[in-house]
């Protein structure tokens, strides 16, 4: 059996070190460190989390490379001109969905923390209203998903960006009024990045993974029947 994927002592140094000194002439000798103890690991453990994943999200399920975020930044319009991110991070997209947000899963490991994730992030125009519709209707649904205990426990972290206001074209009396109010839907789980030097990171992911599963599929629900729509049409 080969060894469960994680990451190194090693890894979490570079990881400090690129926050301190975020310029090329830094990275650039460090180049080797970061494939061999950052990029090589998370490829290695992204390809155990597929294994898992082909089990209860198998839409969700990309070549290990496509899933890896990348560690450049785009500093072309940013007041942040540091080249490089100061952690690794992955993102399972939907099948079909890859190019927009629509809900996944995401990883992140920075120098002093390991965040698993899921929901939809930063949705288009057309993904917000297309989840506020469906929500007028699956409202219960939907809390009934997210006051599961064992969800409560594993995904704790609830990050809705709400507005002041209820959004345009939305009532604001209806009873999902404080869920139409996201620009967001995302659970997520903070852990320290120690967690991520021990053979039971896998577990620790997967776990979480599974069982906020249910909740990223709803999510993804009015992005299916939009397309069923539009198939139907032709």
């Amino acid at each position: 059996m080969p060894p469960t994927p994680h990451f190194s002592s090693a890894a979490l140094k570079f990881l400090r070190g690129i926050k301190r000194n975020n310029d090329r002439e830094w990275f650039e000798p460090r180049k080797p460190i970061y494939e061999a103890e950052l990029k090589q690991p998370m490829l290695a453990l992204i390809e155990a989390i597929n294994t898992e994943m082909a089990g209860f999200a198998p839409e969700h399920v990309r070549p290990a490379h496509k899933i890896l975020m990348r560690l450049y930044r785009d500093v072309r319009f940013s007041a942040d001109k540091a080249p490089y991110k100061s952690h690794i991070a992955a993102w399972w997209s939907r099948e079909g969905m890859e190019k927009t947000s629509g809900g996944g899963y995401y990883l992140h490991l920075s120098a002093t923390e390991l965040i698993i994730a899921a929901g939809v992030y930063m949705p288009q125009r057309e993904q917000l209203f297309a989840i506020r519709t469906y929500l007028l209707d699956h409202h219960e649904e939907m809390r009934s998903l997210l006051a599961d205990k064992k969800l409560k426990s594993l995904m704790p972290d609830f990050e809705g960006r709400p507005l002041t206001r209820s959004p345009k074209g939305f009532p604001a009396d209806h009873p999902a009024a404080d869920l139409l109010l996201c620009r967001q839907w995302g659970l997520s789980a903070t852990l320290p990045a120690d967690v991520s030097l021990h053979p039971d990171l896998l577990r620790e992911v997967v776990g979480r993974f599974r069982v906020v599963s249910p909740y990223v599929d709803r999510l993804n629900t009015p992005f299916h029947r939009e397309k069923s729509a539009q198939k139907s049409r032709f």
